[in-house]
């Protein structure tokens, strides 16, 4: 069992790697753009959390989220990932898509 402290912690370095993950329309990365939402952690380190892609019709949600993917597994600590997409045209396809990707 994860102690609070320690979710925590990993909640920490989770962000820190999402910073990294730039928006290129923007310039901004996913973390002050608050794409990352709900972050939540089992027991065992899986990280669960939502992405909200900018706008519903957002044309590089795909690869963001890909990138997204990609950052948190670097980070050391996570056993695995559920990412959930909201509030975007096509959320149950890619979240479909996503499922058999983490």
């Amino acid at each position: 069992m994860r102690s609070k402290m320690y979710k925590q912690e990993l909640e920490r370095a989770v962000l820190e790697k999402l910073t990294e993950v730039i928006d290129p329309e923007t310039g901004v990365d996913v973390v002050k753009m608050r794409l990352i939402q709900d972050i939540q952690f089992d027991d065992t380190g899986k990280i669960i959390y939502v992405f909200r892609p900018s706008s519903p019709l957002c044309p590089i949600a795909v690869p963001l989220a890909l990138a997204i993917i990609d950052a948190i597994k670097e980070v050391p600590g996570i056993s695995g990932q559920a990412i959930t997409v909201k509030d975007y045209v096509q959320a149950d396809q890619l979240n479909e898509i996503l499922k058999t990707i983490v």
